[in-house]
């Protein structure tokens, strides 16, 4: 068992109070904080902190000895990688919208961009590993995201009660045919408008979801969007114009912002999770969480940011099925709660407790992380014995078995990334 020290990423849409406070450091912090990445992610790794104080790169310490840290099975079934990359997300801005291919779009891309040799730093790069990158987002704090596309009809409705005219013939493109194919026309209308159309059409939207807000305030709508006296009479669609006003705001004439139009507009509670596979539409609007992913950094951007946008490859990879998208609650497994999810890379699970209580014990293989978020926690195992603190983390070997936690102080809460290959009943060979 070995304390980690994980490096934090100053992107510019990070919060200055979120991981600062959680590493117990000044608040607010000198620059944005965005995300804290635990795990051997090429581009910045963890280091694993001894007992004496030095520390080393635990990306180079699973490429050394992958037997011993994954365990002789698990290194072979994963090259000898640790498979995911755990992070604590803050997000004071929205993040560009984007999606991530499938494993093999992202074998092949890959495998063409170096054949075309361009350089894995470049900015106009899409694929910098030739991995997919499905991501578990858990909410720490109320969370709101844009996720996957709306039902059409549902859609249809919210373009209609904007009542803009220079919409029109795109509602109708949609209201022909409410499924993905019609999806499809229209996303791929919007993301391949010249710019002195968006120019127009971008203001137009504006104008409309300001209408529509005023017509909420006159009408008198509740905060669940429903007209006072009229239980059950429909969605009015606030929270989906307020959303637009704030993306077009910061990107003004962007087509990300109409894009945003036909998305699911998400709010999680703490606790509750979304699961994003290949080819899911999405931006991250505000909000704190635990992510765990794929240990991969592909992304394909559609807007909503000054970085690379390649259209003809994010048309190539997007999922344009349509519906709500699924609010992950966790399934209750004795004390833990667990997201389980399709990856094979990862598995996220959770323990909270109010009040003391026994010691529990974590599963043994592969390697794991776990990331304390409140509190303080016992943790015992192979004649080691330490105390946790909120926003320390551990790494556990493959060889680091019968570990136990409990907490010191109540409210503790405790986050374990694991691989998720148990889903495939692979045995461990220890």
């Amino acid at each position: 068992m070995e304390l980690l020290d994980n490096p934090v990423r100053p992107y510019a849409w990070g919060s200055r109070a979120v991981i600062a406070a959680l590493l117990g450091q000044p608040v607010p912090s000198p620059h944005p904080q965005a995300e804290l990445w635990l795990g051997a992610h090429p581009a910045d790794p963890s280091r694993l902190v001894t007992a004496t104080g030095t520390s080393r790169s635990l990306l180079d310490a699973v490429r050394e000895d992958p037997d011993g840290m994954l365990g002789p099975q698990r290194a072979g079934y994963w090259d000898g990688r640790l498979p995911f990359l755990l992070k604590v997300l803050a997000a004071e801005e929205p993040l560009s919208l984007q999606a991530h291919p499938s494993a093999q779009q992202a074998a092949a891309g890959f495998a063409r961009e170096e054949a075309r040799g361009i350089g894995r730093d470049a900015p106009e790069r899409n694929y910098r590993d030739p991995s997919h990158k499905p991501e578990l987002i858990c909410a720490l704090t109320e969370f709101h995201a844009l996720v996957g596309f709306r039902d059409a009809q549902e859609t249809v409705r919210l373009l209609r009660a904007l009542a803009v005219d220079d919409l029109a013939a795109h509602v109708e493109l949609l209201a022909g045919d409410p499924n993905q194919d019609g999806m499809r026309a229209l996303f791929t209308t919007w993301i391949t408008l010249p710019q002195n159309a968006l120019d127009k059409l971008v203001p137009a939207v504006q104008e409309g979801c300001v209408r529509l807000l005023q017509q909420f305030a006159e009408q008198g709508v509740d905060a669940a969007g429903k007209r006072f006296g009229a239980p059950g009479y429909g969605e009015y669609f606030d929270a989906e114009a307020r959303t637009v006003l704030e993306l077009s705001e910061r990107h003004p004439g962007d087509g990300g912002v109409l894009a945003a139009l036909l998305l699911n507009r998400v709010t999680l509670a703490p606790g509750e999770a979304l699961y994003l596979p290949a080819g899911n539409l999405h931006s991250y609007l505000s909000g704190a969480g635990i992510e765990l992913q794929a240990n991969s950094d592909n992304v394909l951007r559609g807007g909503l940011t000054p970085k690379h946008v390649d259209v003809p490859e994010l048309l190539r990879v997007l999922d344009f099925r349509c519906g709500p998208e699924r609010v992950r609650r966790g399934e209750i497994d004795g004390p833990w709660t667990q997201y389980d999810t399709p990856a094979e890379e990862f598995r996220l699970s959770r323990l909270d407790w109010t009040e003391p209580a026994p010691a529990v014990g974590l599963p043994d293989g592969g390697g794991r992380i776990l990331l304390c978020t409140e509190g303080a926690a016992a943790v015992e195992g192979d004649g080691q014995a330490m105390t946790l603190r909120r926003g320390q983390s551990l790494w556990l070997s493959a060889a680091d078995r019968g570990v136990t936690v409990a907490p010191e102080l109540a409210p503790t809460q405790l986050f374990l990334a694991t691989d998720g290959l148990d889903n495939i009943e692979l045995a461990d060979g220890l």
